[in-house]
């Protein structure tokens, strides 16, 4: 029956990546369903409850955020540094998107940032897809390293049976990726041909379809809680990697604490959130209007019914799964990152990869710096121009650069993605066994 079930596995991912958006969790649970009525015995400790109520939790100080003003005055801070360096966008650009998923734990603040990438670039006669694949690919890179998201809480606690804690993770992923990203930036610089010799871009601009750059818009006048609501959310941010890090059992300066990490974040948070709704004087109700707090919440779902999906299977097929992949994983470790390259843009979730197999990989008991190094792969969300900032970045760009070529592969996100990670991984089998 492992064949069968498997093939209902693939087929609902299929389903849901055809569906879309919330759809994904949603055929993720009925292939839950499907799997259970022929057999396979589930219950709801296959759901990573701690992940969700991560992206919960943070989503909520995100949108908060957003309501206070705070995230269109990241954004406008934003729009200053590139207008004043346009000639290093493709630089800058990911080096933006990647701090503000590093600090919200979230990808999805990069939309906000892709109209000024493409603005700045069509402003200075720069190919707007050569930042914008990197951007892109560092927003979801990022992610993976933040401190607060949900993808970095499941790693932890998968590798914690291997005695590997948070800093450790931190401190591998934070600077592997960082340094893969400006790798990356190179590949980027060099991709496609140059914006006024495109002939896809003469043929829009020859149309009308290529709008004028604003250069920049003068009018802007920050909220009256904006800066406030930054502050919050920044302390927040340190209390929580603090609380984190005095309770680690690397440190043992706590060695009884009160709660664990992953329920300080959730708390934190979500005190956060509260107190940036007080200093905005808006209604609680405001935070679930907003634009990323809809697509937070529709990520929570997703990984609901993804992640349950995959761990009822591997639960109930453990020990066929590691007879068959026990052998070319232990002989070559690195086949991990691999694994979870290609798992990735189906799981269509950073924190589902993971949830779903890390917790695999350590029970075929491979060792902790090969899977540590091997994590950054989670974050191949380029692969297929599927993705909702991939698809955001090809909309936003008027100038057709940012486009699918003649295969599904052949667009600008695949090379500086593939290379950034690449980077990331080699560097991690390098720093992991100094850390670990």
């Amino acid at each position: 029956m492992i064949w069968f079930h498997l093939i209902v596995v693939l087929a609902f991912i299929v389903i849901g990546a055809r569906l879309g958006s919330i759809g994904i969790g949603l055929a993720g649970a009925a292939g839950v369903l499907v799997l259970t009525a022929t057999g396979v015995a589930t219950s709801t400790e296959d759901i990573p409850w701690e992940v969700i109520g991560i992206i919960m939790s943070v989503i909520c100080t995100v949108a908060a955020m957003e309501v206070a003003g705070a995230m269109d005055h990241l954004v406008h801070l934003t729009e200053i540094l590139l207008r004043r360096h346009p000639r290093q966008i493709v630089v800058l650009a990911p080096l933006v998107t990647f701090l503000m998923s590093l600090m919200c734990g979230t990808g999805h603040t990069a939309y906000s940032v892709i109209p000024v990438i493409v603005d700045v670039s069509k402003e200075h006669g720069i190919r707007p897809s050569r930042p914008l694949s990197i951007a892109v690919v560092a927003s979801q890179i990022g992610v993976a390293a933040s401190p607060i998201s949900a993808a970095m809480v499941a790693l932890v606690v998968a590798l914690e049976p291997l005695n590997v804690g948070y800093l450790q993770c931190l401190a591998v992923v934070i600077p592997t990726t960082l340094i893969g990203i400006l790798v990356g930036t190179l590949v980027a610089a060099r991709q496609g041909k140059e914006l006024k010799e495109d002939p896809v871009y003469q043929e829009r601009l020859a149309a009308g379809l290529v709008k004028p750059s604003a250069a920049g818009d003068s009018s802007y006048k920050a909220a009256p809680a904006a800066v406030p609501a930054l502050v919050i959310f920044l302390i927040a941010l340190v209390l929580a990697v603090a609380y984190a890090t005095v309770t680690s059992k690397e440190l043992g300066l706590v060695t009884d604490p009160p709660m664990g990490s992953t329920a300080a974040i959730m708390t934190i948070m979500l005190t956060a959130a509260a107190v940036i709704g007080l200093v905005a004087r808006k209604p609680p109700s405001d935070i679930a209007k907003q634009d990323t707090y809809r697509a937070g919440m529709t990520a929570a779902v997703c990984i609901l019914g993804l992640a349950w999906l995959g761990n009822a299977f591997v639960n109930e097929y453990s020990d066929q799964i590691a007879t068959a992949l026990s052998g070319p994983l232990a002989s070559h470790p690195w086949l991990a990152a691999v694994f979870f390259y290609f798992a990735a843009p189906l799981m269509f979730s950073h924190a589902a990869t993971t949830a779903a197999f890390m917790p695999l990989m350590v029970n075929l008991s491979l060792p902790a710096t090969a899977l540590l190094a091997s994590y950054p792969a989670v974050a191949n969300y380029y692969l297929l121009p599927n993705y909702p900032t991939t698809v955001a970045a090809m909309e936003m760009d008027d100038t057709g650069s940012t486009r699918v070529g003649r295969n599904v592969f052949a667009h600008p996100f695949v090379m500086p993605g593939t290379v950034s990670i690449v980077v990331c991984i080699v560097l991690g089998f390098l720093l992991a066994p100094l850390v670990l």
